[in-house]
C-alpha cells in the first residue's frame, strides 16, 4: 500500500501538532483549486488528501437532477468499496460542521471511514469520502480532511458561477448573432455560431440577411478584429449600421464604402473585415465585395466546391475605401456558403493551404442547406477551432415574379 508523507498531519500533540496542522492548511491552499474547473478541483482534492492524509479517497459531485457523479479518486479505491457498508457516527470539528466517521473490517483489517459534503454559502456540491486502513484519523488529520474539503467546496462554487455566467453570455452571444433578419421566402438559409472553447465569452463574428427590392436579399459575414465584450459592442454597432445603409438598396461595394466611412469617424470603432453578397434569385445573378474578408464558397450540384475571386478592399473602419464588386451567375442547384475565418485559418498554416482545405470538402447528394453547413463544420472539424466560427449557407428557391416590373427590377 502506498506510503503516506505523515510529515505534515501525523499523530502528535501540543505545539507541534498545531505546526504539522498549519502546515497542512498552507499546502492545501496552494494545492486545491489552481483552476476554475470543477473536475479539477475535485482531482486536486483527493490527490492531496492521498498524498497527506488517506489511504484512499473519492469525490462525488451531485448533478442537476439530483443524483450524484463519482469524478475523482486516489490511492486505494478497493477500501472505498470496504468502507460503504458501515452505520456511521456523527464526529464534530472546525465550529461544529459535522464529519461522518465509521470503521468497517475489510479481509481482517480494520477501515477507518470519514465522510463530509462539500457545502459552500449556497449550496451542497458533493460528497467526500476519505478512508484508512488499520489506523484511526487522528484530530489533527480529522481537521486537515475537513479544511481540505471546505476548501475545495469554495472552489467549486466559483466553478459553478463562472460555468453558469459563461453559459449566460453564451446565450447572449447565440442571441446576437444567431437571428439574422428574414430573407425573402426565395431563399434557404442555414447558419452555424461556434464559440472558440469551453472558455470564449463574447466575440465579434457575425451574420445578417437584409431584404431588398425586387426579391433580392443581401447576405452578410462579418468579424471584428479581437474578442471580449468590446468586439461585442462594435459588432452590435457594425450590424444596426449596415442594416440602415442597406436600406438605401446600394451596391455591395457602395455599403462597404458607407460603412467604411462611417466607422473610421468613430475613433473607438474596431475594424472588422465584412464580406456582402447580394443575391437576386430571379436573375440567377449574385454581386459579391470584401472588406479585407475571405473568399466565399460555391458547393455545385456534384457536391464540389469552388472559391468566388472577390477583390478584396480594406477592412471597415480604416477610412481608405476603394472597394470593387464582381458578379457571378448562380442556380437553384448550387450552394452559396459564407464564413468567418476561424473555419477555416490554423495556426502556422498559409491561409492557401487552408482554404484548400474547404474547396476539398464534398458533400453528400441530395444536401440541403443545413446539411451543408453539418458536413463542412464536421469536414473542417470547426468544433474544436482556435477562434470563433459564424456559417452563413443560402440556395436559391427561385419562384416566377408576381408582375414585370418585379422581373425588371434593376441590378
Amino acid at each position: 500500500m502506498p506510503q503516506r508523507d505523515e510529515r505534515s498531519t501525523g499523530p502528535v500533540g501540543g505545539d507541534e501538532g498545531l505546526l504539522a496542522r498549519v502546515r497542512a492548511t498552507e499546502a492545501a491552499v496552494e494545492q486545491i483549486g489552481t483552476t476554475l474547473d470543477a473536475v479539477t478541483t475535485c482531482e486536486e482534492l483527493a490527490g492531496f488528501l492521498f498524498r497527506n492524509v488517506c489511504d484512499a479517497v473519492a469525490v462525488d459531485l451531485l448533478e442537476e437532477d439530483g443524483g450524484s457523479l463519482r469524478v475523482a479518486t486516489a490511492g486505494a479505491v478497493g477500501l472505498l468499496v470496504a468502507g460503504a457498508d458501515a452505520a456511521p457516527s456523527v464526529r464534530a470539528t472546525d465550529g461544529g460542521h459535522p464529519l461522518s466517521e465509521w470503521v468497517t473490517v475489510a479481509g481482517g483489517v480494520p477501515v477507518h471511514v470519514l465522510s463530509l459534503p462539500l457545502p459552500d454559502r449556497h449550496r451542497d456540491h458533493g460528497l467526500l469520502t476519505a478512508v484508512r486502513a488499520r489506523t484511526a484519523f487522528g484530530d489533527h488529520e480529522a481537521a486537515t480532511v475537513h479544511f481540505a474539503a471546505r476548501l475545495a467546496a469554495v472552489h467549486l462554487g466559483h466553478a459553478r458561477q463562472l460555468a453558469a455566467t459563461e453559459d449566460t453570455v453564451s446565450h447572449l452571444q447565440r442571441a446576437i448573432v444567431s437571428e439574422p433578419g428574414r430573407p425573402h421566402p426565395n431563399l434557404e438559409m442555414a447558419s452555424r455560431y461556434l464559440p472558440a472553447g469551453p472558455r470564449a465569452l463574447v466575440g465579434g463574428d457575425w451574420f445578417e440577411t437584409v431584404r431588398l427590392h425586387y426579391g433580392r436579399t443581401l447576405l452578410v459575414v462579418g468579424d471584428v478584429m479581437g474578442h471580449g465584450l468590446d468586439a461585442a459592442v462594435d459588432m452590435n454597432a457594425y450590424r444596426s449600421t449596415l442594416r440602415d445603409v442597406a436600406s438605401t438598396d446600394l451596391a455591395p461595394h457602395r455599403v462597404l464604402r458607407q460603412l467604411d466611412a462611417l466607422a473610421a469617424g468613430d475613433e473607438g470603432r474596431r475594424p472588422a473585415t465584412c464580406l456582402l453578397v447580394r443575391l437576386d434569385p430571379a436573375r440567377g445573378v449574385a454581386m459579391f465585395a470584401s472588406a479585407g474578408h475571405l473568399p466565399p464558397a460555391v458547393f455545385g450540384a456534384d457536391g464540389s466546391a469552388t472559391l468566388v475571386d472577390v477583390p478584396v478592399g480594406p477592412p471597415l473602419g480604416t477610412g481608405v475605401g476603394g472597394y470593387e464588386a464582381v458578379t457571378r451567375a448562380i442556380t437553384p442547384q448550387e450552394t452559396l456558403l459564407m464564413f468567418t475565418d476561424g473555419l477555416v485559418e490554423r495556426r502556422g498554416e498559409d491561409i492557401d493551404v487552408s482554404l484548400a482545405r474547404l474547396a476539398g470538402v464534398r458533400l453528400p447528394p441530395g444536401a440541403d442547406v443545413n446539411a451543408v453547413v453539418d458536413a463542412v463544420v464536421a469536414g473542417l472539424d470547426a468544433d474544436h477551432a482556435e477562434d470563433d466560427v459564424a456559417v452563413l449557407a443560402a440556395r436559391a428557391r427561385p419562384r416566377p415574379p408576381a408582375d414585370p416590373e418585379a422581373a425588371a427590377g434593376p441590378l
